[in-house]
């Protein structure tokens, strides 16, 4: 697993199951600087990395939220959208000041999350998961990390994702269908 950031590998290995084994990343192994153009050049510089350290195959992911109203920032910079060292809460304070006055129709968004894994041949398969949905007008819920307080997937009953359960979540999100369709290509190329 190339992610540091144990809410997504808990995140991960939840949805994932028994699919697969994950192990943690090396320890030894630094930050990744993650300076690519697209989503998936960072997911690819993250396992890349991983693969290199461990001498196995690595599985990495990198999620953007873009919202309309912004024209489809924050995407790549999703994680740093408040500065270098933004906390969630830095990120999310950010959103909501910067949509002040956007109506709630205009506040159109959406999660993307490209999943890769890669192999010490250096093959890779690679699957994305996208949710479409809206930033809601403050923050609501506890549950999840991120900008799970104020995102609204289309696809639910009016919750934010910080209002769901962990489960809740997992069926509707961007890292859910990322990873589930990861799993899948994953399967079929093992010819299973």
């Amino acid at each position: 697993m190339a992610s540091a950031n144990p809410d997504k590998v808990a995140e991960i290995a939840a949805i994932l199951g028994d699919a697969v084994e994950l192990s943690p990343r090396p320890a030894d192994l630094g930050d990744v600087v993650e300076d690519g153009d697209t989503l998936e050049d960072n997911a690819r510089l993250k396992a890349v990395a991983v693969c290199e350290a461990a001498g196995l195959g690595a599985v990495a992911d990198d999620t953007g939220l873009e919202v309309d109203a912004l024209g489809g920032a924050p995407g790549v910079f999703t994680a740093r959208f408040a500065g270098e060292h933004a906390t969630y809460a830095d990120n999310v304070t950010k959103m909501l000041v910067d949509l002040d006055g956007v109506p709630e129709e205009e506040r159109t968004a959406q999660f993307r999350t490209v999943a890769l894994a890669r192999f010490p041949d250096g093959s890779e398969v690679v699957a994305e998961g996208v949710v479409h949905g809206r930033i809601a007008l403050s923050a609501r819920g506890d549950s999840g990390f991120g900008y799970d307080p104020i995102f609204v997937p289309d696809d639910g009953d009016g919750r934010t994702f910080a209002e769901m359960t962990a489960e809740e979540k997992n069926a509707l999100s961007h890292r859910g269908r990322a990873f589930r369709a990861l799993a899948e290509k994953l399967a079929e190329a093992a010819g299973g």
